[in-house]
């Protein structure tokens, strides 16, 4: 597993390292989705800030917690994207629906 989920105050944070590719994506999506579930939380925080490089089907696992999250009036957060990943993220459009921050750190103090 190359990545880990925590509950801090009343939001979520992913926190992937490497790749966010097809290999990953299942079990990223069972895991967030399940941990969104058990923690009853409206915020998730995608940490990108270890990773390398991002498919279409890592794009999908986002987009599709996106949705989810926003469904029940929540917001999703991406956070600390290099620029190689950060020109995908462009691409793909998914920061006109999502806050992009440079770190967790600056995120938190926004968020609280």
């Amino acid at each position: 597993m190359n990545y880990t989920i925590k509950r801090e105050n009343n939001y979520l944070i992913v926190s992937v390292v490497g790749e966010v590719d097809i290999s990953l994506t299942d079990s990223l999506r069972q895991d967030v989705d399940r941990a969104l579930t058990d923690y009853a939380v409206n915020r998730l925080v995608f940490d990108l800030t270890k990773v390398d490089f991002v498919d279409s089907a890592g794009l999908g696992v986002i987009l599709g917690r996106y949705k989810k999250v926003a469904a029940g009036g929540g917001k999703v957060y991406l956070v600390g994207a290099k620029p190689q990943v950060k020109k995908v993220l462009d691409l793909s459009g998914l920061p006109r629906l999502m806050e992009m921050y440079p770190s967790v750190n600056i995120l938190k103090d926004k968020i609280g």
